[in-house]
């Protein structure tokens, strides 16, 4: 170990773009973590998102389009538009300590969604990383129609 310590600066000297790359990465890679430490609501697994259901019965929104809604989601989920999602709306504004799971197609609306109720206060705010194709690939059950 020390001779590795010991050469340590011959190597960085002679590869100055390829350590500062490895330095660059592992700044991006750690301020990515804390980032998503500090954001306020958490990422959960189709299995997270089971027990969750199972446990706590959370408010599930599916922000997929309405025909995807109605060809496959979440048992007891409700379908919400993007462009009609509101957190400050009174209804939920009225449920602000229940817990809210959100998901769409393939995770990225669901989580500009998650990152909205947390702003607007709510306090347990969770996101199916993955979105509903996640719950596809883990085989668990969906429902068909309008809810």
């Amino acid at each position: 170990m020390s001779e590795f310590l010991h050469r340590l600066p011959e190597f960085a000297g002679n590869h100055m773009f390829l350590v500062m790359a490895a330095v660059l990465l592992i700044v991006t890679l750690a301020g990515n973590e804390v980032t998503r430490l500090f954001r306020g609501y958490r990422e959960l697994t189709p299995a997270a998102l089971t027990r969750l259901i199972n446990r706590e019965n959370p408010l599930l929104v599916d922000l997929s389009a309405a025909a995807d809604f109605e060809k496959a989601h979440i048992p007891g989920a409700r379908n919400v538009q993007m462009s009609q999602f509101d957190p400050e709306n009174k209804e939920l504004a009225a449920i602000k300590d229940r817990p809210v799971a959100v998901y769409c197609k393939s995770g990225n609306t669901s989580a500009q969604a998650a990152a909205r109720l947390v702003k607007a206060g709510f306090q347990q705010v969770f996101w199916l990383g993955g979105g509903i194709a996640s719950w596809r690939e883990a085989n668990l059950p969906l429902a068909k129609g309008r809810g």
